[in-house]
């Protein structure tokens, strides 16, 4: 397929900036999800790629081949947007067939390519249908197959599951996936939804007003994330308020976390330690530090135990379904924190084991 370079990319509107020096590598085949909130610079990246929009400056390359002056029709991208935009007059076959026919393809080549492709997103035989006679799901479909007829280089994705119910996301996601590891293209994802990004990505890139804050793997990226926003942001996280005693323990209300090397103890940053809820673990009252557990929800396989630690405000747990867990008094410990001095990442505390009161 194809690698696609992003270097330095600004574009700026009499609003502020949408996208400012933005520098991202895309590998051969790879499925690479832009991840942010609404107004982040997640869609207009996508369009630049795509051609639909240009840039002040900066520059875009697929296989180290500048495109920024080639037309959509002309860069080898195809992309699927959030609606499904097909022709309501035109049946499957026709809509499918529309970027073949505009390059003028022979009839033979059309209709196989057009047979094999919705052979792929599982929508065999339907050519003769109209997109008023096929549910979200499968117009969605089409839509896919009209952009991968075309045998693009790169394929762009523009939060195209948005308007799907719940269900019928986790699987069009599903079948996405498949779709893009058996035909190996390379692909930009753009979407809001965490749990999406993580599902389907080799790698996240993480947006915030128009920058990228991190670029990693679904795992790393949860694991060890580089920023306060990236912790908050990506899954649910514990920040707690923390300071550096004079004997270079990190405090943070009742726990007590051993003092990385990043940390820098005269500094005048403000520090909090980061738990993610799993990490946080419940006992009975004198295994860990005094807690107040004020809620329990059911989630099925497992359970969201709001809980009140004195010092230290409400944190959120997640616990297995098999522990009993109920609201009144218990014992909390971290197993693993992160360190965050400012905004950054500057320490990982893994196996905390017990913790002693402050």
């Amino acid at each position: 397929m194809a690698r696609l370079e992003i270097e330095h990319l600004v574009k700026q509107y009499q609003a502020g900036y949408a996208v400012r020096d933005l520098s991202l590598d895309v590998a051969d085949g790879e499925m690479v999800c832009l991840l942010g909130p609404s107004g982040c610079g997640k869609t207009t990246t996508l369009r630049v790629i795509g051609g639909f929009i240009t840039p002040d400056s900066g520059d875009v390359r697929i296989d180290g081949h500048s495109v920024l002056r080639l037309p959509p029709e002309r860069r080898p991208t195809a992309m699927v947007f959030q609606k499904y935009t097909l022709w309501p007059h035109m049946d499957v076959f026709h809509n499918v067939a529309f970027g073949l026919e505009l390059r003028r393809r022979p009839r033979a080549e059309i209709e196989k390519a057009v047979k094999q492709v919705l052979d792929l997103v599982g929508l065999p035989g339907a050519e003769k249908r109209y997109p008023s006679q096929l549910s979200g799901g499968q117009q969605q479909r089409v839509a896919l197959a009209r952009a991968l007829v075309i045998e693009p280089r790169i394929l762009l994705l523009d939060e195209p599951f948005s308007g799907l119910d719940a269900q019928l996301r986790i699987r069009m996601r599903e079948e996405l996936t498949a779709i893009q590891r058996r035909v190996g293209i390379t692909s930009v994802f753009v979407t809001h939804d965490q749990e999406e990004a993580l599902s389907i990505a080799d790698r996240i890139a993480v947006m915030r007003a128009g920058l990228i804050e991190q670029v990693a793997t679904p795992d790393e990226l949860y694991a060890r994330p580089s920023t306060r926003f990236v912790a908050t942001f990506i899954g649910t996280m514990n920040l707690l308020d923390a300071h550096v005693e004079t004997d270079g323990i990190v405090v943070a209300g009742p726990f007590r976390i051993p003092l990385t090397e990043g940390v820098r103890s005269g500094s005048v940053e403000s520090l909090a330690v980061g738990v993610r809820p799993e990490d946080f673990v419940l006992g009975p009252s004198g295994d860990g530090e005094r807690a107040e557990i004020l809620q329990v929800t059911n989630l099925g396989h497992y359970h969201r135990v709001v809980a009140d630690v004195p010092s230290a405000g409400r944190v959120t747990v997640f616990t297995d379904k098999s522990q009993a867990v109920s609201v009144g008094p218990c014992g909390i410990r971290p197993r693993r924190a992160l360190l965050y001095q400012g905004d950054r990442l500057v320490g990982v505390v893994e196996d905390l084991g017990a913790v002693s009161r402050v």
